[in-house]
């Protein structure tokens, strides 16, 4: 059997956590915050574990892990 190939993009964007769950950061934090409010920039300021069935897809794109 061939190796399968890793998509270089969750390579970039994702960690896994001790427990298997995936992290990642959050969107909108780049640029343009001045038109969001106070609350939001607060609570995305940290990254978030993946939801369930958004983990089952990304570990497939990482079929040996994620380091």
């Amino acid at each position: 059997m061939p190796k399968l190939k890793t998509k270089s993009g969750v390579k970039k964007r994702f960690k896994l956590t001790a427990t298997g769950k995936i992290k990642h950061g959050v969107a909108g934090k780049r640029h343009r915050l001045i038109s969001h409010n106070a609350k939001y920039i607060r609570q995305n300021r940290r990254t978030d574990v993946l939801a369930d069935a958004d983990t089952v897809r990304v570990k497939l794109w990482a079929p040996y892990g994620l380091n």
